[in-house]
Order: structure tokens, then sequence, then C-alpha cells
């Protein structure tokens, strides 16, 4: 490192040199090239009088790099930001550092590139998906594009707590040109879905399990704690169940671990985003389940783009 100042990329380069096609194609080419998640280094969640901070080192490559990210639950209510943080980029060889990168765009754009990863691998491609989103935040309306960046979105049907905010969302997504509806009813919308992708804050199931089609595809990202959950445990005993690294969902993803406890799966039946990507899908009965926490390795690989762009 010399003397002169560090890089600081700001939240709009990153938006500005990463698109989500762009965040989907290097998750895939780090897995494709031979990267495995199972090696990665483990998050740390470090509890606060008023949140907590999230510690995410990686290391791929000629590059590593943490996330500092804080979780203000209260934050929402006083109109700031939830999640807040900075990412400190450095070379593998040297370990001086690089550049410092907001650290909520990066989250912002590496999540849902992540989901739509495993809509790339699992979803029909035949005709456009119908969506059922539940979650009426940034990360379910950032999750359209990225979802939309590997397939063609047909209607998308939006599920929140309140109406209002459902509305709103539908609304915003109307305005960028999609097909989008507000309702408070999954009954409705779940069976007719193609996807049905989970972006909330839930503790507890949004839907029943059976409300889900055998041939669709359910994406869970809300939740990275072990006793919280999107979806109920039914469903995930009868899918074929997608994690990026078994003992990461182990960890963190309620939805897998209730599941287990409950009787409804077991660990040897779940199967990782790398084989998914490297061998392609399993072919079973049920629906596909892609249950995701997120890891170090994929903030990692969005900021080395961000960078080097």
């Amino acid at each position: 490192m010399t003397d002169s100042a560090l890089p600081f990329i700001t939240a709009d380069q990153v938006r500005e040199r990463v698109s989500m096609a762009d965040a989907v194609a290097g998750l895939d080419a780090a897995l494709q090239d031979g990267f495995d998640p199972a090696g990665s280094l483990a998050r740390a969640n470090l509890p606060l009088s008023r949140g907590s901070l999230l510690l995410m080192p990686a290391e791929a490559g000629d590059v590593v790099g943490v996330k500092i990210a804080s979780v203000a639950p209260d934050n929402p209510a006083v109109g700031l930001p939830k999640i807040q943080g900075a990412y400190l980029l450095m070379s593998a060889t040297t370990l001086a550092p690089l550049a410092v990168l907001d650290g909520a765009a990066l989250t912002e754009i590496r999540t849902p590139a992540l989901s739509a990863l495993g809509v790339k691998y699992l979803a029909r491609s035949d005709r456009p998906l119908r969506v059922a989103l539940f979650g009426t935040g940034p990360q379910a309306y950032n999750h359209i594009a990225a979802i939309a960046a590997v397939r063609e979105v047909g209607r998308i049907d939006v599920i929140g707590r309140t109406l209002e905010k459902a509305a709103a969302l539908a609304e915003r997504l109307v305005t960028d040109g999609y097909d989008a509806h507000a309702s408070l009813d999954a009954t409705e919308a779940v069976p007719a879905a193609d996807l049905v992708q989970c972006c909330t804050s839930a503790s507890e199931p949004l839907f029943d399990g059976l409300l889900v089609r055998d041939d669709a595809v359910v994406v869970a990202m809300g939740s990275h704690e072990p006793d919280v959950r999107e979806l109920d445990a039914g469903l995930v005993g009868r899918s074929t169940v997608y994690v990026e690294d078994v003992d990461t969902a182990l960890r963190e993803a309620g939805d897998v671990v209730m599941a287990i406890g409950e009787g409804t799966m077991a660990v040897s039946e779940l199967k990782t985003l790398r084989s998914l990507v490297v061998d392609g899908p399993v072919v079973s009965a049920g629906p596909a389940l892609y249950k995701t926490t997120g890891m170090g390795w994929e903030d990692l690989v969005v900021a080395g783009l961000a960078y080097r762009d």
C-alpha cells in the first residue's frame, strides 16, 4: 500500500459497474471454474445493543476481502436503511488494501444475483415465468430485475403484509414495464406460480407449502438464522433442496434446520449450488427449493467486478 488515498467505490459506482447480468455471470463463472463454497470462511454474527454486526471474509483467486455490515432493525422506522456497511478489498498475494466499496450496494446486487443463479438452472424456460413475490422492500424489487436477467418474467403477484405496501411495489414494477399486481392472498398466487420468490424478514412460514405445484421453483433468501424461516417443513420435505454450502445451511438456514429437526428431511438429501451449476439439476417429482443465506465469496466476486471495471 502506498501513501496515496485508498480508492472508494461509491454505491452509484458499484451499480454502474456491475449489472445484475454481470453479477449472475460472475458467480456462475466462479463455480464453473472450480471454486467450492465448502472451503469458504464462515460469517461472524456479533450481537449489539441495537442490532448486530456481520463480518463476512472471503478469499478466491487473486483477491481477498471482508464485508462489515450493520443490521439495525429499528432504522426503517426513522427513515434509515436497515442494513449498512463497507467492503475492504485486498490483494491475495500481499494482503495490501486495494479499495473500499459501499457494502449496502454490494449486498443489493449480490443477493438477488445469487437467487437468479439458481433460477437460471432450475426454472422453466418454455414460457414467461409467473412469479409469486413475497416481500415489498428493496430486495423484493431488485430480485425481479435479477430474475429478468436470466428468464422472461410474466405476471407478478406481489404479496405483502399490507395491501398498501404490496400496491406500492406493484406500481413501481408496472412503471418498469412488468405485469404486476398487489395481493394479500397467497392461496391464489402460489398455486399459479412457476416461481415463488421469498424476500422477507418473516420468522414463521409465509404460506401453506401444499399450495406449491410439483413443477414449481421456490427461492427463499430472507432468513439467515437457525430459528427463523419463511417456509414450512412440509414444503422443504417434499422438495429437492439446494443450498450454497451444507455446513453453512446447517448453521444459518432455519428453513432447513427446522425441517431436519421436525423429521421431514435428512442432511444427506441436501444438494449444493456448485453441484447444480456444474452437474445440472436433479430430476425429481416435487418442487425445486433453493435456500440461500448469503456467503462472503459472493460479495468478493461482485466486489472484484466493481473494482476491475
